[in-house]
């Protein structure tokens, strides 16, 4: 029955997986997917993505399957496997397909937040290389540049501006001009003294 949910995974489970949980962890280590578990009732249900190392149930929700065409027993299904998670300590959290596909970035920091209050502090999703990044910043005393990025890390320029885009999802640097059309520099944004010393 899990090899079927498995092959049944469709657009949602992907733009999850690649839009929201990759930016924010940066890996897909721990990650099981359509995790099996019974309910309060003895029925099996199953969670899109669940991440064991926090246990949270990541799901990926569509309009139509979970809100427009939804029976009432279905419905009453639904509850019964929100609530039996709750008893198995997986906390539940849904992202409906047009929020991950028009608001990306308010998932992910949504997300990033949930790892920050309940995943044992926010320095654990940081790479090696975004930690890198940040240590180089607080030497620097200033603004960083793209060059500034790519000599840190000895990268490439793409893969230098995804580090850095990481880092601005996860609130840790911001563009240093608000609203430009093409970002130059970003500085710290003043909350993450902890990494000075690290």
């Amino acid at each position: 029955m899990r090899l079927e949910q498995l092959n049944k995974q469709g657009e949602g489970e992907r733009k999850l997986l690649a839009d929201i949980i990759w930016p924010v962890r940066g890996s897909f280590e721990g990650i099981e997917l359509e995790k099996e578990f019974y309910t309060l009732t003895g029925v099996k249900a199953y969670i899109d993505a669940f991440d064991e190392r926090v246990s949270f149930g990541l799901e990926s929700e569509g309009f139509v399957p979970h809100a427009e065409n939804i029976t009432r027993p279905r419905f009453d299904f639904e509850k019964v496997r929100i609530r039996s998670m709750g008893a198995l300590g997986i906390l539940f959290i849904p992202f409906s397909f047009d929020e991950m596909d028009k608001k990306p970035d308010l998932c992910r920091r949504n997300l990033y937040e949930m790892y920050g209050k309940f995943g044992g502090g926010a320095e654990t999703l940081l790479s090696p290389s975004e930690k890198e990044i940040l240590r180089h910043m607080h030497v620097l005393g200033r603004p960083i540049r793209m060059r500034d990025a790519e000599m840190c890390l000895a990268a490439s320029h793409d893969y230098c501006l995804g580090v850095l885009r990481g880092l601005v999802i996860k609130n840790y640097i911001r563009p240093s001009r608000e609203g430009a059309i093409r970002v130059h520099t970003y500085e710290l944004v003043d909350n993450n003294s902890s990494l000075r010393s690290r």
